[in-house]
């Protein structure tokens, strides 16, 4: 049974570009009226123009300041008069040997990919428990399978996964599902620019670990670029949230792209000792 879109009200967070943007476009295609936000402005309204704005509107919020999280719902209500769904896409990441990331770096990434996620889905949920709503998290197959240099993005990607199952049982009582979507390498910004973040990181590097993963971050950089060609496009994330907005009873997970379906197909048949070596092979080289 499709419940379809047609005047329900989706709230997308980080949704001035990529995934986030795609998500926009599919839900708006379909009928929902899309609550955007994220910190850029100029970008959002950008959107907003594009989608209609009969269709969309705009709200500056940056999920990590807790006063703009807490106005968030009363201005939703104010200009849309409900909420049905919130799609929790916002994220950043940060890169590096774990040895080497500035435990300042690690605080900002947990804080952007968990902690925001979280706040933000606290305060919307007295709407979408009116609603009967559903609560969306845009997690990463990177939630489930580990790679080197992705340790502090992996943490918080793996934290959603208990995050989503937890709340997924919590609020059964209440009719409100909760589904978290796991992409693969999505053709973003993010892969787009690996590269440049890749010197970024070796640039902010202590010397001495600059020495002791040379070889690796070598390895990593050829690795990336045969990522960056085959990558899926981020309609393909908004085609599944679209799913998992609409289906009357929404699997607990959708796993997005078919490098993301062979990492989890693979690590659920093969020894953890067998994947590592793989993993560490391709990806540094060891």
């Amino acid at each position: 049974m499709d419940l379809g879109l047609q005047g329900r009200v989706v709230l997308v967070t980080g949704s001035n570009r990529g995934i986030g943007r795609a998500i926009a476009r599919s839900a708006a295609g379909e009928g929902a009226i899309v609550a955007m936000c994220g910190r850029n402005e100029e970008l959002g309204l950008e959107a907003v123009a594009e989608l209609g704005e009969d269709r969309a509107s705009w709200f500056t919020v940056d999920v990590t300041d807790a006063e703009a999280v807490g106005a968030l719902p009363a201005a939703v209500m104010a200009r849309l008069g409900r909420l049905d769904a919130v799609v929790n896409n916002a994220g950043i990441v940060v890169s590096g040997p774990l040895e080497a990331v500035p435990l300042d770096d690690l605080r900002r990434q947990l804080d952007v990919n968990v902690v925001a996620q979280v706040a933000v889905t606290q305060a919307v949920l007295p709407l979408l428990r009116e609603a009967t709503g559903r609560v969306l998290f845009v997690g990463s197959v990177s939630g489930r399978c580990a790679t080197p240099f992705m340790g502090a993005y992996n943490a918080s990607k793996f934290a959603l996964e208990g995050i989503a199952d937890a709340m997924r049982m919590e609020l059964r009582r209440w009719g409100i599902r909760v589904v978290l979507v796991e992409p693969g390498s999505i053709d973003t910004d993010l892969w787009r620019g690996a590269l440049d973040t890749a010197d970024e990181v070796e640039a902010r590097m202590a010397p001495e670990h600059r020495d002791l993963y040379r070889t690796q971050i070598k390895a990593m950089r050829k690795t990336v670029g045969r990522i960056q060609k085959r990558t899926s496009p981020p309609e393909k994330v908004a085609d599944a949230i679209e799913i998992a907005l609409t289906t009357a009873r929404p699997k607990a997970r959708y796993v997005v792209g078919t490098d993301a379906r062979v990492q989890v197909a693979l690590r659920a048949a093969l020894p953890t000792r067998v994947v590592d070596a793989a993993v560490a092979r391709i990806a540094t080289g060891d």
